[in-house]
């Protein structure tokens, strides 16, 4: 069906899609090269657009990085919801810290976290990117901060800062490894002692 023949409805679900698909590609993208690594016009290719399509989407490549940014940090959204939106809080917050840091996460670096493999160029990125990574961070920490005070944890602010910090170092540091024993160690390590610290069931 020609787009002539579609209702205003049906092009804007379509536009939808193929936005998605860019912000998809570009994602995966920045997770496996950093936010430098992302060209516009093999960004669209490995969409399976053309290079002039892009701006229908997006204003300019910074356009397309924050909404990257924000693309990535709603995979985290899910995965904290899928752990933390629980009535037993101590088990989710223990299934998300093996979750989080787990060799299966590790083998999935353009699906990942985004917090390993960005977050030394956190600083060099276009200003409203780097807006929306800060803010990233600051929801991650915010939803372990209410589980730790629905938990009766002392200070679960601080806390949750400290945890994060052991999430994001422990997951960094195995990212640097890449995948092998090494790496699968030190999140063996990390996982147990997080959990143990915070009092969680293994």
């Amino acid at each position: 069906m020609g787009d002539e023949k579609l209702t205003m409805t049906d092009k804007l679900s379509h536009k939808e899609r193929t936005r998605a698909r860019i912000l998809d590609e570009a994602a995966q993208a920045m997770r496996q090269h950093g936010f430098e690594g992302i060209g516009v016009a093999s960004l669209m290719k490995r969409a399976g657009l053309t290079h002039g399509g892009f701006y229908a989407h997006f204003n300019n490549r910074d356009d397309l990085v924050a909404h990257a940014v924000d693309r990535m940090f709603q995979d985290n959204q899910l995965m904290l919801a899928r752990h933390l939106d629980r009535d037993d809080i101590g088990a989710g917050l223990s299934a998300l810290v093996d979750d989080y840091l787990s060799e299966r996460r590790l083998a999935v670096s353009g699906r990942g976290c985004p917090f390993p493999p960005l977050l030394g160029e956190a600083a060099r990125m276009p200003p409203v990117a780097r807006t929306r990574f800060a803010q990233g961070v600051e929801m991650f920490r915010v939803r372990l901060r209410d589980a730790l005070d629905t938990l009766g944890r002392k200070d679960a602010d601080a806390l949750a800062s400290s945890l994060l910090s052991e999430l994001i170092g422990a997951a960094t540091v195995a990212h640097a490894f890449g995948e092998g024993e090494a790496a699968a160690s030190m999140l063996r390590a990390a996982r147990s002692q997080i959990k143990s610290r915070l009092g969680l069931p293994d």
